[in-house]
């Protein structure tokens, strides 16, 4: 999301940053130093015309996220859903530190399993599901496997008898962006008779899941759920079930800049908590940075305009036309109800009118070639990103720091130091420019010890 209401701005080193995520490079900038990651590679390109967007991964960050998981719920096992960012290193980095993984379908679960991912690790988390695809599941020993229905556990019934189900139970998800309960979840009752049904059918339920939706605004409606998972936990105890799962769904706050803090979520949820829970877009929200080249330019007069709810406060905007859009990597602002943007607009490459990122926002005026930055880019982005119109996705350079990179190896060769459980985790880089000992600047900015281009 780029910005929230009227934006102020502040410059520093060469950058005007948005308290928005969004970041402003000019064409040539001059640091002090040795300059950092984003002015040698921009002044580097800036007289190449076919530089295309490109998005700069810290694998650091996704590290720093899977430790304070780890300390806010020791024992519990986080799962990653693939749907948020399916980008094959992300992947292989979260298998890596040994994280579990929700795909929603055979091809998902052919990527995580391509990667060495024992099922066991893997849960099949869609409830509406293809006979073919539960069945290869079964083929492929993935065991558990999430419904809502008798139409669906009869198809489980027929096609994976081994399954270990997982029934998603609806909540009241009105205080979430994007509500899911309208269309997925069993109700109290319903779900006693599913537990019936499975007993009959001699199919093991072994837990229970819900979803708050997307972007959830109030931690406390995470109360009124856990509540009723317990009731079905109560439910499958006096049928006969051994019930021990509980996975809490996604859309826990997975950047600095959203208004709901992690802590609060987790000082909710905290003493529901079983044995796993999917972490989802909390890993790789805040990992991923986007970088756009400013293509064309317009200024349009105020009579010219045409935008909704529009305001007295300016007689011209600027119009910016990026190299990346809403059919790319911006392709989740269709679907998260961004706020409305003032003064100047963005818009895409393609030929839609309906490639347009930004309304309007409080934009310095920039130029052709200069760059934008956006931040907190990891989530339905790389994952759905489409190439409409012949427009490429945009290419991803992973970085990571040194001592991350080591502490990665020691947590994959199960050699995970003791010191680092019980240190704090905001102490580790929280990117790839801040090695171990070197001073957090409050405004970090990518500096990597490493580069890797796929």
């Amino acid at each position: 999301m780029l910005a929230q209401g009227q934006s102020s701005s502040a410059k520093r080193g060469g950058l005007t940053a948005v308290n928005s995520g969004l970041i402003f490079l000019k064409k040539k900038m001059t640091e002090p130093g040795n300059g950092t990651f984003w002015t040698k590679n921009i002044n580097e390109v800036s007289s190449d015309d076919d530089r295309d967007a490109f998005y700069v991964a810290d694998l650091g960050d996704i590290l720093k996220k899977h430790l304070g998981w780890l300390k806010a719920f020791p024992g519990v096992t986080p799962f990653s859903a693939i749907k948020y960012n399916d980008s094959r290193t992300i992947v292989k980095t979260l298998a890596a530190i040994g994280t579990g993984f929700d795909c929603a379908g055979e091809t998902e679960i052919q990527l995580v399993q391509s990667l060495g991912v024992p099922p066991e690790r893997i849960i099949y988390a869609n409830p509406c599901k293809q006979v073919s695809q539960i069945k290869y599941a079964a083929n492929n020993g993935v065991q558990m496997i999430t419904f809502d229905s008798e139409v669906e556990l009869m198809k489980v019934a027929r096609a994976h008898s081994k399954a270990k189900l997982v029934l998603r139970t609806a909540t009241d998800d009105s205080k979430a962006v994007c509500r899911l309960s309208v269309k997925f979840g069993a109700t109290l009752k319903t779900s006693r008779l599913l537990l019936e049904q499975a007993k009959e059918l001699n199919i093991d339920i072994i837990g229970v899941s819900f979803h708050m939706g997307s972007g959830c605004t109030d931690p406390e409606t995470f109360v009124p759920a856990i509540s009723d998972a317990c009731c079905v936990f109560d439910m499958g105890a006096e049928i006969g079930f051994n019930m021990y799962l509980l996975d809490i769904g996604g859309g826990f706050p997975g950047s600095e800049d959203i208004k709901l803090k992690f802590e609060e979520v987790t000082s909710v949820i905290h003493p529901a908590l079983d044995k796993y829970f999917p972490s989802d877009l909390g890993y790789v929200a805040s990992a991923f940075t986007l970088a756009v080249k400013i293509i064309a330019k317009k200024l349009v007069l105020k009579e010219q305009t045409r935008c909704d709810d529009e305001d007295e406060s300016s007689e011209q905007t600027f119009m910016y036309y990026v190299n990346d859009g809403v059919y790319g990597s911006f392709n989740c602002i269709l679907y998260d109800h961004a706020h409305k943007y003032y003064s100047s607009s963005i818009w895409g490459p393609t030929c839609d009118g309906l490639d347009r990122i930004a309304e309007r926002c409080n934009l310095p005026e920039m130029q052709v070639d200069d760059w934008m930055l956006f931040e907190n880019r990891g989530v339905y982005t790389v994952a759905s990103a489409s190439t409409f119109n012949r427009f490429q996705r945009s290419a991803i350079y992973y970085v990571m720091s040194g001592p991350t990179w080591q502490l990665m190896q020691q947590i994959q060769n199960h050699d995970f130091p003791p010191e680092v459980e019980e240190q704090d985790v905001s102490t580790l880089p929280v990117s790839s420019a801040w090695e171990s000992g070197m001073k957090q600047h409050p405004e970090p900015v990518l500096q990597p010890a490493l580069i890797i281009l796929k």
